[in-house]
């Protein structure tokens, strides 16, 4: 049936109307798509895909957070393991010393200088201790503690145990050069001492290897999550491009078809003249 002329009812205009309206909505998500990067911007655009998404986030900031402070304690553990190496360095010269001391026929001058050069270095080694510290945590320290590193977002951890390092840990707080028995006593203690120093550094090193490994799973996890998050969500620029010209295309023939069809009752005004 032909539509006949008329000025109250406009169907090509309407028709015209609600295809622009839709290629406007359209426009309207592309370029919300183009600004934002992503195709999935709320439970409207794909409720399935933003609930997955949500929770991907989630597991990628818990993740991170594992991240932080496994760099925290891998930090805490590098400086105890660099004091414990500056510490090894001091015991080494202590006992240069200490063999000095233990020559026969030592002079008072030359015994009481190596006591005063033993006593700055075990002073230095003190100094060293007090201050290994990192983020308010001391491993070396005579009152340390254990360290728990959190390594998983469950609440798993690596326990780092206190590695003490101070002369009275080391049993050289009371060695003195002062006299060929101190001296002789005192190469037994730094000998010891140089050990021990040794054995806590291996287990310092252990620990700091687990902690890196555990790192970079972290690192690796957060990637691939990421990843998968991309792949849900990622808007396709070069797609979306491409179809916001297209849409610019039909939007101006839209508004062009619209003021045709809006024209369509001019003609009624013909027939009357």
């Amino acid at each position: 049936m032909v539509q006949g002329l008329s000025i109250n009812t406009n169907v090509g205009a309407m028709v015209a109307l609600e295809q622009l309206n839709l290629t406007n909505k359209k426009l309207q998500t592309t370029q919300l798509r183009i600004t934002t990067g992503l195709k999935v911007n709320g439970p409207k655009d794909d409720a399935a895909t933003f609930q997955i998404a949500t929770r991907l986030r989630g597991d990628i900031a818990g993740t991170k957070a594992v991240g932080g402070a496994l760099a925290n304690g891998d930090s805490t553990v590098n400086v105890a393991i660099s004091a414990g190496k500056a510490i090894a360095d001091l015991l080494t010269e202590m006992k240069a010393k200490v063999v000095q001391a233990n020559q026969a026929g030592l002079d008072t001058a030359s015994r009481t200088a190596l006591q005063n050069d033993f006593q700055a270095l075990r002073d230095q080694l003190e100094t060293i201790v007090a201050t290994a510290e990192f983020n308010s945590t001391n491993l070396i320290f005579q009152s340390a503690s254990e360290l728990k590193v959190l390594s998983t977002v469950d609440g798993s951890v690596i326990s780092v145990s206190a590695q003490k390092m101070d002369t009275t840990t080391l049993t050289i707080n009371a060695s003195t050069l002062a006299t060929s028995s101190g001296a002789a006593t005192a190469l037994t203690s730094i000998e010891t001492a140089i050990t021990l120093v040794a054995d806590k550094l291996a287990a310092l090193g252990s620990t700091a290897k687990r902690i890196e490994v555990q790192t970079d799973f972290t690192t690796s996890l957060v990637n691939i999550l990421t990843e998968g998050l991309g792949n849900l969500v990622d808007a396709d620029l070069a797609q979306e491009s491409a179809t916001l010209q297209a849409l610019q295309i039909q939007q101006q023939l839209g508004v062009q078809s619209l003021s045709i069809a809006n024209a369509g009752p001019q003609t009624i005004l013909a027939l009357f003249q």
